[in-house]
Parts: C-alpha cells; structure tokens; sequence
C-alpha cells in the first residue's frame, strides 16, 4: 500500500495474491487489514461494476455531492483501465490536482478513494470490467462530474484523447473552474 499521489487520504492498496499451478487467490477485502492499512474502516452498502467494450472508452470524472457523497474501493477484475481521481474540496492544498494510475486484472491493485474527489478512467484494453464498492447508495440527485479533459486539471492521459469513446452526459459535464463548492477540505 502507499499513498496516492499528492493525497494523504488516497491510497493504491496491492493485495497479495497466492498462486500456483492452477492460477491464484486473492482476498480483494478485509475490514481489520484495510483499517490497519488505510486508518477507516468504511460501511460499504453497495458494490457496482461496468464492462466497456472498446479500448480508450473514458467515464468520469463522477462524483455524489454531500449528503450523499461516497468514498470508493475500485479494482479492474478483467482487462486494464487507467483509473483518475481529482481533489475537489475547496480549501485543500491539493485542490485542482489529479493523480492516476493503472489497475489490471494482472496487478490486482485498488485505488481507495475518498469522499471530496471525482473519480474516472479509461479503458486500455477491450472488454475491460471495472468493480467498486461505496459507502452510500447512488443518488441521481446527487450525481455530479466534471469534464474529464478539462485542460485546467491537465490529466495525462495514455491514450489518443481525440477518439476517446465518452457519454453525452461526460462530455458535457462542467470544468473544474464552473464547479459550485460542493465539498469543503477539513483542516
């Protein structure tokens, strides 16, 4: 486990896998350890998945406002995606600043995510599955983003950004800089 990019409460977690002749195994969760790793100990009370077909397909960057903000666990089971978190809490010396990495299945690395960032990725491969748990129920009063691209955040991307595959609704979504304070950094 270590902390995620400039965040000091974002963390990419490595679970150990075990394997042999017949493949492997891996325990994907565990309340003590990810306590002990993480110092939180989430309610998750859902868990969600989506399967993009084709390579260079972007979702995000999303978010819940408060009060139904979520804090997410996320793994890639299958395929590979680079996954993309942004600091929107107003007040936070890493507000505007983005950090990404890449989860395979081979990796079986997560990326904890806490409430207060946008979260989004993209495909690297076809028939990529990402899988996420929350710890709030999804709320489409509450749904919001921000445009994945936006040239303020300057999130590298890894792939040709002109054919990335995205929804309407993600390539209309507002830049950072048009973002009402939702979120307000703890100091």
């Amino acid at each position: 486990m270590e902390r995620f990019g400039p965040f000091d409460d974002a963390f990419l977690i490595e679970p150990k896998r075990f394997g042999d002749e017949r493949g492997w195994f891996e325990e994907v969760w565990n309340e003590s350890r990810f306590q002990s790793l993480v110092g939180v100990s989430p309610r998750f009370v859902q868990d969600n998945a989506s399967r993009s077909k084709a390579a260079g397909t972007v979702r995000g960057l999303h978010f819940q406002s408060p009060p139904m903000a979520q804090a997410k666990l996320v793994r890639c089971p299958r395929g590979a995606i680079y996954d993309v978190i942004v600091d929107i809490r107003h007040g936070s010396p890493t507000f505007g600043q983005w950090a990404g990495a890449t989860l395979t299945e081979e990796n079986g690395r997560q990326l904890w995510v806490p409430r207060g960032f946008a979260h989004g990725f993209a495909t690297m491969a076809p028939d990529s599955e990402i899988a996420y748990k929350v710890d709030n129920p999804y709320s489409a009063e509450h749904d919001g983003g921000i445009f994945w691209n936006d040239p303020a955040i300057g999130i590298r991307w890894p792939f040709d950004t002109d054919a990335a595959v995205t929804s309407a609704k993600d390539r209309n979504a507002p830049r950072l800089a048009e973002l009402p304070e939702l979120f307000r950094h703890a100091s």
